[in-house]
């Protein structure tokens, strides 16, 4: 038993480095919020800040675009005929697809 005594070093030998070792190795392993824990956050946190960031370019992006919309008529036609296939009464419609499944819109005068 001696033996035993003599290799836990001196400090952890007192109760109160005992119960500070202890409460330690508590809060590193089995809380709640454990060592482990509180890394994964602080990357899904950091990662969520960069989305933050790209979401606000893409509102930006988008606020812009809106604001052209809504100026300019031949803008609103052509945002429609390319996003939503929208045509004229003498119009035909011809969508393309890529080998990388991209569609590619092509439109051409009726008779």
């Amino acid at each position: 038993m001696r033996r035993v005594l003599q290799r836990i070093p001196s400090r952890l030998r007192n109760r109160y480095g005992l119960a500070a070792f202890l409460l330690f190795a508590w809060i590193v392993v089995f809380d709640e919020y454990d060592l482990w824990a509180t890394l994964k956050l602080r990357r899904q946190l950091a990662k969520m800040r960069t989305e933050k960031v790209w979401y606000q370019e893409q509102i930006e992006q988008t606020r812009e675009q809106l604001h052209e919309l809504t100026s300019n008529k031949d803008l609103l036609e052509k945002f429609a005929r390319e996003r939503y296939l929208m045509k004229r009464d003498n119009e035909e419609i011809f969508v393309l697809v890529t080998e990388s499944d991209r569609p590619v819109i092509a439109s051409g005068k009726g008779k």
